[in-house]
Order: C-alpha cells, then sequence, then structure tokens
C-alpha cells in the first residue's frame, strides 16, 4: 500500500543544549530538511538519515532525522518536502520545571476535597465479584467491627474518584523522591506531606490495621447498588447521591487488626514515611515519620505471601512481585535513619540488601521502573544507603545492584534498537507512557551513581517519545506540547470543559481492547472530539492504537502513578 502523507514527530518540549536531538520523517523517501527559528531564519541543514523502518502497511518509511549540532537556545521547527512540525526548544534543562510544574498542578485537582462520608466511613469486609477478571459485586457488602474511621483527604486514583493506598504510596513515595533529587517546584513539598498526611490515616498505629481503599468500582449484579464508575459526576455531588455506596463510601483493610500485612504494601508505604523522613527539615517530624514506616515495615507478611493485595478486585491493579518493595522500603529506611543517626541504620540496610538478593533470584528480568517493579529506584537508593554507611558483607553488592539497573536500561535499549521511533517500551501493553518515563528515570538513575552517560541518549528518546516523538505525534501530557491529548478519560475536565493540566495518560494500548468499539456516551458525558472521529485511525501500528476519544479509557485515561513517575524522570533529567 502506498504511503498516503508525510509527517515529522519531534519532542515538542525539545531538548537540552547539549543533549542528543533526534526527529522522525513519516515519508516515501528521505528528503532535506533545515531549521527555522520564529523569525524564519535558517539555523540548520541536513538530510534525512537512515530508513529506521515500517510503521505500518501505510507508513512504510520512518527516516531519522539529526538535529544534534543544534545547540543555540531558542524556539524551532523542522520543515523537509513542505511539511514543518511542531515547535521545539533548545534550552538549559532546567527547562523541563516547567512542564514538571503543570504535573504538580493536575496533583493538586486530584485532591479529595469532597466526600464528607469519608470522615467517618464504615468498614467493610472484601466484596465477592461476580468473577475474577470484573469489579461487579455479587449481593451487597458485609460491614465489619472497627468503623468508623477518617479516611478523608488523599488524592483521586485516576479519572475516578476512587483511593487506593498501593498506588498513592508509590506515587507519594516519587513525589518526596522528586523533592530528595533536586524539583524546584515550591508547591511539591505540600503535594507530597499531602500525601503522607493521607497515608498516616490509612495506618491505625494502635490497632496495626492498613486500610486500603476507598469506595467500590461498580454495583452489584443484583442492580441494588451503584459504584463509582457507573456514574458519570463532579465529585461534590456525591454528598447530596442517593446512592448509598457513593454518598456513603466503604473502607477496606489489608488484613485483620495486627495480621501481618502483604509485603508490596507494607514495603512501599513504608517507603513513603522513610522518604519523607528524609526532606522533612523538622528532625522531630522526620522522627515521627520514620518510626511510622518502620512499623509498617516490620508487619510485612514475608511467608506464604499468596496473592499480593494492591486492590479490590485485584485485576485493578495485578501486581505480582513483592521482594522490590521490601528492598525500597529497607533502603528508604536505611538512608532516612543514617539521616537522623538511627542506630537501625545498620539493620535495615541488611534487610534491605537481603531483599535486593531475594529480587534478583526470583523476579529480575522481566520489567522495569513503573507502579508494578520499584527495583530501579529501590537498587539505586540502596548503592547510595551502602555508599554512605560504608557497609560491606551484605547479602548483595553495589555491582550487582547497578549490573541489574543497567539489565533494565537493556531491556528498554533492545526493543528501541529495532523500533523506528526508538521507543523502549511496549506499544501493545498497558501503561507504554509510565514505564517509557520509567526508562527515562532509570537513565539517570544509573548515570548517578556510575558516572556513566551512556544510556543518555536513550533516556532522552524515551522522554522524546511521551513528547510527542511518537507515530501520532501527539504529547501524552495535557497541556504540554503543541500537539497534547485533549479529550482524556477524566470525569472532571469533561464535564467544565476545562483541560486537566499536567495529566498524563496511558498511550497506546493493545489494539484487541478495541475491536469492540468504545461504546456509547454515559449521562452528561460530553462527546470528545465533538465529530466522533478518530484522527489517529491511520496510525494504529505494531499490534497498538491510540484514541484521544473521552471514551477510551485503554488509551486516555489519566492517572497519579502515570503523573508521578513522569515529574520524577523531568527532575531527574532537569539535572543534567
Amino acid at each position: 500500500m502506498a504511503q498516503s502523507a508525510s509527517h515529522i514527530r519531534i519532542d515538542q518540549v525539545g531538548f537540552a543544549p547539549g543533549e542528543t536531538k533526534q526527529a522522525y520523517l513519516m515519508a516515501d523517501r528521505p528528503l532535506p530538511f533545515t531549521v527555522v527559528d520564529r523569525r524564519g531564519r535558517v539555523v540548520h541543514k541536513g538530510t534525512a538519515g537512515r530508513d529506521l523502518g515500517a510503521w505500518n502497511d501505510t507508513y512504510r518509511h520512518v527516516y531519522q532525522l539529526d538535529l544534534t549540532p543544534l545547540r543555540r537556545p531558542g524556539s524551532y521547527r523542522v520543515k523537509a518536502g513542505g511539511l514543518t512540525s511542531a515547535e521545539f526548544a533548545v534550552a538549559p534543562p532546567m527547562s523541563l520545571t516547567v512542564p514538571a510544574a503543570k504535573v504538580v498542578t493536575f496533583f493538586n485537582g486530584q485532591r479529595d476535597r469532597w466526600h464528607a462520608g469519608d470522615k467517618a466511613a464504615q468498614v467493610y469486609d472484601w466484596p465477592t465479584f461476580t468473577n475474577p477478571g470484573t469489579d461487579q459485586i455479587k449481593g451487597d457488602l458485609t460491614r465489619l467491627d472497627g468503623g468508623p474511621v477518617d479516611v478523608s483527604g488523599g488524592w483521586f486514583d485516576a479519572g475516578d474518584y476512587l483511593k487506593f493506598t498501593h498506588i498513592l504510596a508509590y506515587v507519594d513515595t516519587l513525589l518526596w523522591a522528586a523533592k530528595r533529587d533536586g524539583a524546584v517546584d515550591p508547591r511539591l513539598l505540600d503535594e507530597a506531606r499531602h500525601g503522607t498526611e493521607y497515608l498516616d490515616k490509612m495506618w491505625d498505629e494502635k490497632t496495626k490495621t492498613l486500610y486500603i481503599q476507598v469506595g467500590i468500582g461498580a454495583g452489584n449484579a443484583e442492580g441494588t447498588f451503584a459504584g463509582d464508575h457507573d456514574i458519570w459526576r463532579m465529585p461534590e455531588e456525591d454528598d447530596s447521591s442517593t446512592e448509598k455506596y457513593i454518598k456513603h463510601r466503604p473502607v477496606f483493610r489489608a488484613a485483620a487488626p495486627g495480621q501481618p500485612i502483604s509485603p508490596n504494601l507494607a514495603g512501599r508505604t513504608a517507603a513513603a514515611f522513610a522518604l519523607a523522613a528524609q526532606v522533612e527539615p523538622s528532625r522531630a517530624r522526620a522522627r515521627q515519620l520514620l518510626e511510622k514506616g518502620a512499623s509498617i515495615y516490620a508487619m510485612a507478611k514475608t511467608e506464604n505471601v499468596g496473592q499480593l493485595v494492591t486492590s479490590l478486585p485485584h485485576a485493578f491493579y495485578p501486581e505480582s512481585i513483592w521482594r522490590d518493595d521490601m528492598e525500597l522500603g529497607g533502603a528508604e529506611l536505611a538512608l532516612a535513619a543514617l539521616r537522623l543517626r538511627d542506630p537501625r541504620a545498620g539493620e535495615w540496610l541488611k534487610q534491605a540488601a537481603h531483599w535486593a538478593g531475594q529480587y534478583l533470584s526470583h523476579d529480575a528480568g522481566g520489567d522495569t521502573l513503573n507502579l508494578y517493579d520499584v527495583s530501579a529506584l529501590a537498587h539505586a537508593d540502596l548503592v547510595k544507603a551502602i555508599r554512605k554507611a560504608h557497609a560491606g558483607g551484605l547479602a548483595v553488592t553495589q555491582d550487582q545492584l547497578i549490573g541489574d539497573l543497567k539489565a533494565q536500561l537493556e531491556i528498554g535499549a533492545t526493543r528501541a534498537a529495532s523500533d523506528p521511533f526508538h521507543a523502549g517500551a511496549r506499544y501493545d501493553q498497558f501503561d507504554s507512557v509510565p514505564r517509557t518515563f520509567g526508562l527515562a528515570a532509570t537513565s539517570r538513575l544509573y548515570r548517578g551513581v556510575t558516572g556513566d552517560r551512556a544510556y543518555d541518549a536513550f533516556g532522552t528518546r524515551q522522554r522524546g517519545w511521551a513528547f510527542g516523538a511518537n507515530a501520532w505525534g501527539v504529547s501524552f501530557v495535557s497541556g504540554v506540547g503543541e500537539n497534547a491529548i485533549s479529550c482524556p478519560h477524566y470525569q472532571m475536565s469533561n464535564i467544565t470543559g476545562r483541560p486537566p493540566t499536567g495529566a498524563v495518560v496511558n498511550g497506546p494500548n493493545n489494539v484487541s481492547l478495541f475491536e469492540s468499539g468504545l461504546g456509547g456516551h454515559m449521562d452528561r458525558m460530553r462527546p470528545c472530539p465533538a465529530d466522533g472521529v478518530d484522527r489517529y485511525a491511520e496510525f494504529t501500528g505494531k499490534g497498538s492504537r491510540f484514541v484521544d476519544d473521552v471514551r477510551s479509557w485503554q488509551a486516555s485515561e489519566p492517572a497519579d502513578d502515570f503523573a508521578a513517575i513522569a515529574l520524577y524522570a523531568m527532575t531527574l533529567m532537569s539535572r543534567d
């Protein structure tokens, strides 16, 4: 099939002067190109480089455009064969703090300022679902002793209004890590504290109970009550709802009071408190946070673990590994203890190293930094803790940890080598965008503990892919770039018509998820795009599809964990 059109794809945020700079030409032949500034002056010339391969049957050639010699700060566009690219900048790496600030704005908009019932929520037993892959409930919920509990605050998880400890702990860990590792936005400290305050409510120290979820996704098969996903609405409307589990949202716990806690939850929640203890200016407050993290970490169930606890249903967030979380929790507790000169630092360091060794033996080699595998951050921070403590004789060596960081980067680099847009993540699975930002972050974590810049260019290309240097030419961060996602599956923005600045979406997903269509619009859902036309249909390829449509939860729903890893990657890269 002949190629019907041509396009230039580029990172719509831009590059630091010294970075490798690359754009992509989707055309039927290599073309000469120029780069022009805002006044139209030509500042660079070149000819399209090698053919990187076909994207799909329509776009059978993708050519590399090397812009690396362009170093002078400014705003530019690429021109080739009558085409003009989106605008991009060449600017100091600190310019990444601008899109990073938009992500912080997103988190502020995700705060749960409503749901008065959450201040005195009742505790319920886990629901019974009609089947393991659905959130539809059988029968009614069963109330347990232990309520009411105050679970107000926190952030909404995604485009809905549910709240999950599993995700929020991961998110807050990354926000504190960003603050620790160089984020300059003055609002970030308050946002990270907001998350920690909520985690503090979800952990009952007196009874040793961790609460994991507020709200239910769907109603029951009998149709006697509704869940969060059944109604398209603004969050403030819930306080006057006639639906019992919308107005009075149930809360669920990880385990019975005093019983061991799923180790993924224990590890990452402890890590969030411990990272806060590393950053909080007040030593007294830092010690309080360290104690909370230590208490939760000690409750981890590390024998006969069984299915991990994440959300209800587990299919919402099907995590399957946990030793990385325990490594992360131990490493962050050790770093916090070293800051506070707490004598337990050595013990936590030993535990972190033990779990790192167990991770390397049982779990390594399958994934990269994302919600389900936090080992890259754990490895990097464990190396820092080992060096700070001058520790030896541990269950793992620094070389082993660094070797696994490199191996994770090689997973992405191997994929990128055969991809026409140098993507290191898979297009045909969930979380392609956050995994891409995870690879970008890992490239800088690796450099931070080795001094080796071998993966810098790879990391820059991953960031660029997320910001528009992809087949669709879309920035997957709302409000960032000339052609950013515009129709997210996000209730508040859809109803009000106000874009969710800084929201990060999943991006392309497996084409099979769209085979039954997008379905109809829910009551009060405003059609977006207004004409219902999928303007990206021709770019479906590599087993993946991206649809910028409010109904497309598969590709266009924002989520907190997506935003958090994007923020962390931009923070690390802003220090280049």
